[in-house]
């Protein structure tokens, strides 16, 4: 008999995440559609707000399915996004209008988007590059001047750095404008001014958490004694940090990143407050605030995909940089 053929670990690895991924997915979805169901309030007295006679209120409910069981309301909702029909928004067909909650999502998630990517993009070499010097001069001064800024900076909230940059480059310098808004039909990246001081918010708190993370991984393998022996051979330690530091601190420093990356899509929505930056999280705030259950329950359920796949990634990235991983990941 022939043996059946195997397939690669790694490939066993992601569909064994992929089954796992799609049952927390369906658990998130769930949870979520019963969170917003059980909020306070109604928004067809929402929308109606004076004019909320029963009978409007009645036939706007009808109108926006939320006379059935909510067995039944979940089924549509779990049956849509299973076939990638997202649903109307609940605010506009109360309003008599039908907006397709794909459409009225699409443009602020790339926003969010184009926001975490530059941001991302300028905090990975800023943070290995700081996390390196500290390392490599544990308890000297540069490493407690970096260690003690970091630490202080992570107990500023986001509003307080953004309202001190406010203040400087526009109140004081008038170098760069206060709000990050987006025309419509515009880009973030028309106007990169607008984006400095975001930008410069997210990487002032991202800085300060990864690094902390990255510098404890560098000083762990600072003490491996292959580092000792590329030193006493002579090595310049502009090497040893790049080749042998660096290097073997990735595997740590990529759960950091991926940390880092969740907060960048979810956790962005005080800073898209204060720039007035139209991002899914002011949209997501939005939607809970006028109970609009359909639009609600799919930002949710997008960013529990988005928070999924960052998590996958960084855990594949960590297999591949780790030898000793990969083979377990083959049992």
């Amino acid at each position: 008999m022939t043996a059946r053929p195997q397939l690669p670990p790694l490939a066993r690895f992601l569909l064994a995440r992929l089954a796992g991924g799609a049952f927390t997915l369906l658990l998130a979805a769930t949870l979520v559609f019963l969170a917003t169901n059980v909020l306070p309030g109604d928004i067809a007295h929402a929308v109606l707000g004076a004019n909320a006679t029963p009978e409007l209120v009645a036939s706007v409910r009808a109108d926006l399915g939320l006379d059935e069981p909510p067995h039944r309301r979940y089924l549509d909702f779990i049956g849509g996004l299973l076939t990638g029909d997202l649903g109307n928004s609940s605010a506009a067909l109360a309003q008599g209008n039908v907006l397709p909650v794909a459409d009225v999502i699409g443009t602020p998630l790339r926003n969010t988007a184009v926001l975490a990517a530059i941001t991302f993009a300028l905090f990975v070499p800023l943070c290995l590059v700081l996390a390196g010097v500290a390392a490599s001069r544990v308890g000297g001064t540069v490493d407690r001047l970096l260690s003690g800024g970091t630490i202080a900076a992570a107990a500023f909230p986001e509003f307080l750095v953004a309202t001190v940059l406010i203040s400087v480059f526009f109140d004081a310098l008038d170098w760069l404008p206060p709000l990050a808004a987006v025309p419509e039909g515009r880009t973030p990246l028309d106007d990169p001014l607008a984006l400095v001081m975001p930008v410069t918010t997210l990487l002032v708190l991202c800085v300060a958490t990864g690094f902390r993370l990255v510098r404890a991984a560098a000083v762990e393998v600072l003490a491996e004694p292959y580092v000792d022996w590329a030193r006493l051979n002579g090595v310049p330690e502009a090497t040893v940090l790049r080749r042998y530091v660096l290097r073997n601190a990735l595997a740590p420093a990529v759960q950091a990143f991926a940390e880092v990356a969740r907060y960048l899509f979810g956790g962005v929505i005080v800073v898209e407050a204060v720039f007035a930056f139209p991002g899914i999280g002011g949209l997501l705030v939005r939607g809970i605030s006028v109970n609009d259950v359909q639009q609600t329950c799919v930002i949710a359920t997008v960013l529990a995909v988005l928070y999924w796949a960052i998590n996958t990634l960084a855990d594949l990235a960590v297999i591949r940089l780790v030898p000793r991983l990969r083979t377990e990941a083959s049992r």
